[in-house]
């Protein structure tokens, strides 16, 4: 039996008992036959029970836990300063409240209370908002307190939506490329959760990838993985979302959105692309170099072929189509970096020989 349904029982018991004792001082049991005093008490006892059983949780366990998750979630300079924002408000409220106290009737009673709470909560939002600024002219860092601890900061890692969808990310945790915690924001989660539920099957598959994919990343013990709960402007988009929070916390954000890679870097987040990192692992090929490589499909242009390095480097073999299906040792003429990633145009070996051959005699 769980804590929360012990004290629905409790609270619904005492609520019960407190509303059978709270009627029968209001009834007046003289007036009415017994049955039907006893049925009206009996009633509003039960109704009491069942409200108190429903109402409970909210009231007891739920306050408790909300105010846990955000005392644990929540850096120490910000409940630094809103410890002392809260009792500078409250300085404020006590002064206040001798004049209050002296308007006439209930006003007096009322206004000093409320103009303390309100000072308070005022006092607590203004130094969580400038904090930084205030911890700056008392000669603090700015960025006191802002994680859990610096290397931590230094090393955490926000999770785009495209990186967690593509895969291979999971590829690059597993070679501890990436040492710190990674972050999938919720936002990032919710956004994951709409596209596996999109009526349109392509995307569907993708969010549901991106879902398989997630799932096997929290279950590496090798780089931590955390949802996060950070509250951002709802009225941004994801990407928005990401690079404002990026730059909240100071961290990188991990992606191979090439937009979001752009306006990340304008304004100043760092960006972990898995494009640009799987093309600066790729091997150095060079013009004249000689390999094999099998031709798998036809090219764009007449007679040419597309076949695929190991680490998946296209390669475009002029006159390559009549080799189609087969390997073929070919020679590098020119290699060309793209947005995209690097691309290799080459040909057959026997007609570049021939090519040679052909410029040596005429010379």
């Amino acid at each position: 039996m769980s804590v929360e349904l012990v004290l629905r029982f409790i609270g619904g018991i005492l609520a019960g008992y407190g509303g059978w004792e709270l009627a029968s001082g209001v009834v007046d049991l003289t007036q009415s036959s017994p049955q039907f005093v006893y049925l009206l008490l009996f009633s509003i006892a039960t109704a009491s029970f069942l409200a108190a059983f429903l109402l409970t949780p909210y009231v007891t366990t739920r306050p408790f836990l909300w105010v846990l998750h955000k005392i644990t979630h929540t850096s120490a300079s910000d409940i630094v300063a809103a410890a002392i924002g809260l009792i500078i408000g409250l300085l404020i409220g006590v002064l206040l409240a001798l004049p209050l106290s002296l308007l006439p009737s209930f006003l007096g009673r009322l206004l000093p209370l409320a103009a303390s709470l309100l000072l308070g909560y005022f006092g607590m939002t203004t130094l969580i908002t400038h904090k930084r600024e205030i911890f700056g002219l008392v000669g603090l860092p700015r960025d006191w307190g802002r994680t859990r601890s610096g290397a931590e900061a230094s090393h955490r890692v926000l999770v785009d939506t495209s990186a967690i969808i593509d895969g291979r990310i999971a590829d690059v945790v597993q070679t501890g490329f990436l040492a710190g915690p990674m972050v999938v924001p919720r936002f990032v989660l919710e956004e994951l959760q709409r596209i596996a539920d999109s009526p349109d099957s392509l995307r569907r598959n993708r969010g549901r990838r991106g879902l398989d994919i997630l799932n096997k990343l929290q279950k590496d013990a090798s780089v931590p993985i955390e949802i996060g709960d950070a509250e951002v402007d709802g009225n941004l988009d994801v990407d928005a979302k990401l690079v404002r929070l990026a730059r909240e916390i100071r961290c990188s954000i991990v992606t191979n959105d090439y937009n979001l890679n752009r306006v990340a870097g304008i304004q100043g987040v760092k960006v972990l692309n898995i494009n640009e990192l799987a093309n600066a692992v790729k091997s150095v090929v060079l013009p004249g170099e000689e390999m094999v490589v099998k031709i798998i499909q036809e090219g764009k242009e007449y007679g040419q072929g597309v076949g695929y390095l190991d680490d998946g480097t296209m390669v475009v073999v002029e006159n390559g189509r009549k080799s189609l299906n087969s390997n073929v040792e070919i020679v590098v003429t020119r290699v060309l970096q793209t947005v995209a990633g690097r691309m290799i145009f080459a040909q057959p070996k026997s007609s570049h020989s021939t090519t040679h051959s052909g410029h040596g005699t005429a010379a």
